[in-house]
């Protein structure tokens, strides 16, 4: 599947860039019987509309029918990442500073393997430190990017 979506991903890069817009993330799943190539993109700084998601769906789609880098049929959808966007790459993550997120680790920091909180900081070689609340008590914690399983912004109620 990553081999697929990495492919993908470099396919559609010139058109991303050339309707001056970003890659925010892009899926091949399986879902039922049914397979999906999702991607979702975004204006930079955030505030894509329908109209440019449908641009983005017609041009690509016309490229991959051309293409054809896919054998199993699947449907094409093209999307904005939402209010809880996914972070993905460094630049992500550096953008997201100082923004409320939600962090899931791979093995358990601080007996925990979820996090919800502010961002205070991020680098790839530090990892990212977030400020929490633990029932009334706010703590930091550093999470290291190697441990980071899922991060996206998050909403504060």
């Amino acid at each position: 599947m990553q081999e697929i979506v990495t492919n993908i991903e470099q396919m559609i890069a010139p058109i991303i860039a050339e309707l001056n817009l970003e890659l925010v993330d892009v899926e091949y799943v399986k879902e039922g019987r049914d397979w999906f190539l999702r991607i979702y993109v975004d204006v930079p700084g955030g505030g894509i509309d329908i109209e440019q998601c449908a641009l983005v769906s017609h041009r690509v789609s016309e490229l991959l029918d051309e293409k054809d880098p896919i054998k199993e049929n699947y449907f094409l959808e093209v999307s904005s990442p939402g209010a809880e966007r996914p972070l993905k790459k460094e630049a992500d993550f550096v953008q997201a500073v100082g923004e409320y997120v939600f962090f899931k680790t791979y093995e358990p920091i601080d007996n925990r393997k979820e996090f919800e909180g502010n961002l205070l900081s991020y680098s790839k070689e530090e990892g990212a430190i977030i400020e929490y609340r633990d029932k009334t008590r706010l703590r930091k914690v550093t999470i290291p990017h190697d441990k980071i399983a899922l991060a996206r912004l998050a909403i504060d109620f």
